[in-house]
């Protein structure tokens, strides 16, 4: 009778090879894909310019610090940024922006520090977009409490009213894979609790971009509202944070 156990167990080895070049193949792929999209984000904030407005005279003073976000980066041009799409609707307003790209919840505490206090210097609101670049490198969770709480200290120096408004879930934009999305999406969550009961202690408005995955528009709509980077917003995805923006009183009087 021919034996056919000696064939089996050849192809064995066969198959697991097989299998570990798919693997190598894959992950050659999405790195050489991390690689273009991360430069193609650094393309991106190198061209964009943080949004100011300085009418005369101005209803409203309104100071933006914090990150890319704040700058506007991914959007097509400064206009399409939030700050822009602020000022589009409320053309009156004073709009000083101190963002900087890359910057953490730390860097803030410099960007306030940086401005001028007293009558008239003051503000009307501060808008603060950060956290971001926090997820990405992994600020501890103790650390980023006492940034944001000293942040929000010295904004409330600055302005009567003062707004928070953390990324979303970074797990969920498209530059990242499992399982490091996993770990963005985890730390995502601890900058928004951080943030949610620094407002709640401050009396600061807090405004939620954080979704579960399978309500956030940035996942369902991704195409439309992230930039080409797969790490920053659109156009259409920085009309969609205004409109949270909006919704959630951010800008209220």
């Amino acid at each position: 009778m021919k034996r056919t156990t000696p064939s089996i167990k050849r192809a064995a080895p066969a198959v697991k090879r097989t299998a570990l070049l798919a693997v190598a193949v894959a992950t050659l792929a999405l790195a050489g894909c991390a690689v273009q999209r991360l430069q193609t984000s650094k393309a991106l904030a190198a061209r964009a310019v943080a949004f100011q407005a300085d009418p005369q005279p101005a209803r409203r003073r309104l100071l933006v610090v914090g990150d890319s976000t704040a700058v506007g980066t991914g959007a097509s041009d400064a206009a399409h940024s939030l700050p822009g799409l602020i000022s589009a609707d409320h053309p009156d307003w004073r709009i000083e922006n101190r963002a900087v790209n890359g910057a953490r919840w730390a860097d803030v505490l410099g960007q306030l520090g940086a401005t001028p206090v007293g009558p008239d210097a003051s503000h009307d609101l501060v808008l603060i977009l950060a956290g971001g670049n926090d997820v990405m490198r992994g600020t501890a969770p103790e650390a980023l409490a006492t940034q944001v709480a000293q942040a929000v200290a010295l904004a409330q120096q600055r302005a009567r009213v003062v707004v928070l408004m953390p990324s979303g879930d970074v797990g969920h934009a498209p530059f990242f894979f499992a399982p490091v999305s996993w770990l963005m999406s985890r730390r995502s969550q601890q900058l928004h609790t951080v943030v949610a009961a620094q407002a709640q202690r401050s009396g600061s408005r807090y405004v939620r971009l954080l979704r579960p995955r399978a309500s956030d528009p940035f996942v369902q709509d991704a195409d439309r509202l992230n930039a080409a980077d797969g790490l920053h917003p659109s156009n259409d995805g920085y009309r969609q944070w205004y409109a949270e923006l909006q919704r959630q009183g951010g800008l209220a009087p």
